[in-house]
Parts: structure tokens; C-alpha cells; sequence
């Protein structure tokens, strides 16, 4: 059946900043049961604390992937029996997946300034557009607060914040500033919480009409926090590669939705095989050098909601899991 493709932009109204701006307000309102640290920046934005100083929580990391998603995802933390001895997950699903997590959730903000470096995340993003994607999501915010999430262990500088400042036209007292360090409790599930996005995100690189993806839902196991940065980002990276799992719902001609299906698994990557952290010293830390088509779940399933046809594709890999938690 042919179908006319929509715009990904065609929910213009939606704002990810104001729909994300009352969970920023729960983060902030419940920060001590959450076990977060809030304080003034000297350049007046509220800096969240979720593993730097304190101990955060994987509620909180939860929460966090919410506001990551812009208000348009939900995320819960459930117990997952695929694997033998890791018991627990992370599920999301979001009814508009490619505002969620193309438009907010994604990492594509590049921040620096001397020695510190980190990618934001969040709804800012779609405030400051310094990136080439919303130019092909044709999608523009308005909003007069808006929140970034930094994967740091590290306070931003304030020449980092004044960027984000200027590049958003929110002023400082109205902006906040979220740390997850990719060893903390909160790191961890925010950054498994990407699950659906780092499909959505796969999906673009293979040149998908995005348009055509109508929903979409994943869950990833949840890995032990690793007190080191490498062991960390290996085991995030790995509770998707090999134990995470989408579902992605899409319209269309059944051939893309097939194809989708075979290609966007990592196992489809000549890099897959090894724990990310082997891949990662095997091109001798240069990120750039790993085959992209890596950064996906273990397993697919696409469902055609104009045929009612569904394809699978990918596996997950108990034994890489275990390897890499272990």
C-alpha cells in the first residue's frame, strides 16, 4: 500500500522544553529524596548534582531520561528475566519518537571549553539548533526556561554555560544544568534510557523516511555501576548492543520496514562481536574510527501498521552481556 510520508515536523505545537519544564520541577522539588545536590552556578542556572558529590538514585536517572526525552517518552525501571544474574531493566516508550529522542534525547551538542568537553542532551537543544538535524526535522522550540543534561563528572565552566545561554536566548536563572557521571547510579539508567533513541538515531543514518515511524517502545538490562569512566561506558554501551530490544511501529511499503528490520541491529555492524571496551582499545579510543552502525540495539522488531506485517531482526548476546558485566 503506498502512504504519503509525514513531515517528522508535522507536530510543530509540540514543545519539548514546556513539556519537560514541570519534570525538571519534580527533579528540583524532590532532590533530596532523589539524593541529588542543587546549587547556584555563578552564573545563576541551577547545577544538578546526580552522582558527582552525591550519591543520585536510579529514580532519579529515570526521571532524568524523561526530561532528556522532552516530556514526549516514558521510562520506567522493571525486572527484566532475559539474562541470568542482571535482573533489571530499563523500558521506554515514546508516541512521537522522533521529536523525543531525535529533537531532545540525543547526545549531538558538543560543549568545550579548555579541558572540559561533554555532549548535551535535553530539551536546550532544540532551543540553540546547532545542529545540522533540526534543519531535517524542520522543528523549532519556543520556551522561556529550558534544561540540558551533561554526561560529566565535572561543574561546566563558566564560559560552557554562557554558551549555552547565548545559543538559547534563555537567561541564566531559568536554565538547569544536569550532571550524570557514566559512573553513577543515575548515569547509568539515563544513558540505558537511550535505547529507543539510539535505534531512532540508526534509523536516520540508514536513511529511513522518519516521517513513516509512528511509535516506538525498547528496554535494555541495567548494568552494575562501574566506579571507573571506561568500565562504565563499556557496560552502557553494551546493556544496549547486546541487551536491548525495540519495537518500532512505521507505515509505508513493507520493503523499507523489512530492510529496516535487517539492518539496523548491531550485529549488522563489522565491528559486533566484542565488548564495546575491546572495540573501544582496539581503535586505540579514537570513537570515531568505530563502524557507526554499532550504536544500535541487539534486536528489532518493525511492525507495518498499513499491512499488518511485522519483521524482525537481531539477537540478543547473553554471553557478551555477561562478559562485559561480569
Amino acid at each position: 500500500m503506498q502512504h504519503t510520508q509525514a513531515s517528522p515536523s508535522s507536530k510543530k505545537q509540540v514543545s519539548v522544553n514546556q513539556l519537560a519544564a514541570p519534570l525538571v520541577g519534580q527533579l528540583l522539588e524532590q532532590a533530596e529524596a532523589l539524593q541529588l545536590g542543587i546549587s547556584r552556578h555563578e552564573t545563576g542556572c541551577a547545577i544538578v548534582d546526580a552522582g558527582i558529590q552525591c550519591a543520585g538514585s536510579a529514580e532519579a536517572g529515570r526521571l532524568i531520561a524523561e526530561i532528556c526525552m522532552g516530556g514526549l517518552g516514558s521510562v520506567s525501571l522493571q525486572a527484566d528475566d532475559r539474562f541470568t544474574g542482571w535482573t533489571d531493566a530499563v523500558a521506554v516508550t515514546s508516541s512521537d519518537p522522533v521529536l523525543a529522542c531525535l529533537a531532545s534525547q540525543y547526545a549531538g551538542w558538543a560543549l568545550s571549553h579548555e579541558k572540559f568537553f561533554s555532549l548535551g542532551s535535553g530539551p536546550a537543544r532544540a532551543l540553540a539548533q546547532r545542529e545540522d538535524l533540526f534543519k531535517e526535522l524542520g522543528y523549532t522550540d519556543t520556551a522561556t526556561s529550558t534544561c540540558i543534561v551533561l554526561e560529566t563528572d565535572k561543574v561546566p565552566p563558566v564560559p560552557v554555560i554562557e554558551k549555552i545561554v547565548r545559543d538559547t536566548g534563555i537567561a541564566a536563572e531559568n536554565l538547569t544544568v544536569i550532571l550524570t557521571p557514566t559512573s553513577s547510579i543515575a548515569g547509568v539508567v539515563q544513558i540505558v534510557g537511550r535505547v529507543l533513541e539510539v535505534a531512532l538515531h540508526k534509523a536516520h543514518t540508514l536513511h529511513f523516511p522518519l516521517g513513516n515511524i509512528v511509535s516506538g517502545s525498547g528496554l535494555a538490562v541495567l548494568p552494575p555501576v562501574a566506579k571507573d569512566f571506561m568500565t562504565a561506558m563499556g557496560r552502557t554501551n553494551d546493556a544496549i548492543l547486546f541487551g536491548g530490544y525495540v519495537h518500532l511501529q512505521v507505515r509505508g511499503d513493507d520493503a523499507p520496514a523489512a530492510k529496516l528490520a535487517a539492518d539496523l541491529p548491531s550485529s549488522a555492524s563489522k565491528d559486533y562481536g566484542k565488548t564495546f571496551a575491546e572495540v573501544f582499545k582496539f581503535y586505540e579510543m579514537d570513537f570515531y574510527k568505530i563502524d557507526p552502525m554499532l550504536f544500535s540495539p541487539a534486536k528489532v522488531t518493525v511492525t507495518n501498521i498499513d499491512t499488518g506485517h511485522v519483521f524482525e531482526g537481531g539477537y540478543l548476546n547473553a554471553d557478551l552481556i555477561n562478559l562485559s558485566f561480569s
